[in-house]
């Protein structure tokens, strides 16, 4: 299994996973032009992507959804509460269970908590490997806590630090609405579910989704290293997914 975030941020969200027999995206939140180069430069067709699976359909996460499906066709998973939002698409799977398959993928459904119609999180899973990807959730359901620990690479939101956010320029309802139970994952939060989370299959952690306004890569850092010392977790392999900047491929 191979994972690349091809960039995240506040300004778009698009992540490439591939195993042997599929090739997907989940979101497509950059512009139609800024992913496919990306996908180019992994040396990856573009219209060899068989599924875009979408989070959820705040514009950071779908924007380049309507021009990218003018040049690909692949199969874009959905639940029903998103598609009014997304009606120009017509190569459409509603997402119904809390697991479905894409070729030689077991795709297993999160329920995340943010402030439109419907949101996601997912685990993508492939001959023992998995990855985690969760995002703009104001927090995690314990009901998921056993499904979502010891798997190999975190993809993880952390997206604001609190002190930050608290004392920056953002009106007092925006403020109030990304720390609230429906908006952002701290880097607090962010550790705390993290350091609960990871064990010895883990190999990467991704923080993702990191604010350009309320955060800095190395407090989001920090504080999860920080916190990984205080429960005596020694793990290092962390890295900061940046907005417009592709990650490394990760190969597991």
């Amino acid at each position: 299994m191979k994972v690349c975030v091809l960039s995240s941020g506040s300004k778009g969200n698009t992540t490439y996973i591939e195993t042997k027999n599929a090739r997907i995206l989940i979101d497509a939140g950059n512009s139609s032009k800024y992913i496919i180069n990306k996908l180019k430069e992994l040396h990856i067709d573009p219209d060899s992507i068989d599924a875009i699976l979408i989070t959820h359909v705040h514009s950071d996460h779908v924007k380049g959804l309507q021009i990218l499906l003018k040049s690909i066709n692949p199969q874009v998973y959905m639940t029903e509460k998103m598609y009014p939002y997304l009606d120009f698409v017509t190569n459409y799977t509603f997402i119904e269970d809390d697991h479905f398959k894409i070729k030689d993928m077991t795709i297993e459904v999160i329920k995340t908590s943010h402030d439109t119609e419907d949101s996601v999180g997912y685990i993508v899973n492939n001959e023992g490997k998995s990855v985690v990807y969760i995002t703009d959730t104001g927090y995690i359901n314990k009901k998921y806590y056993d499904i979502l620990s010891n798997r190999n690479i975190y993809i993880m939101e952390s997206n604001h630090d609190i002190e930050m956010l608290n004392n920056g320029s953002y009106p007092f309802e925006l403020r109030k609405r990304i720390l609230s139970d429906k908006g952002h994952l701290s880097n607090y939060d962010s550790a705390k579910y993290l350091a609960k989370f990871i064990g010895n299959n883990t190999n990467k952690i991704i923080l993702a989704h990191l604010s350009e306004e309320n955060n800095k890569p190395d407090l989001a850092l920090d504080t999860l290293k920080e916190r990984l010392v205080k429960e005596e977790i020694d793990f290092n392999n962390i890295i900061i997914a940046k907005q417009n900047k592709e990650t490394e491929l990760i190969e597991i």
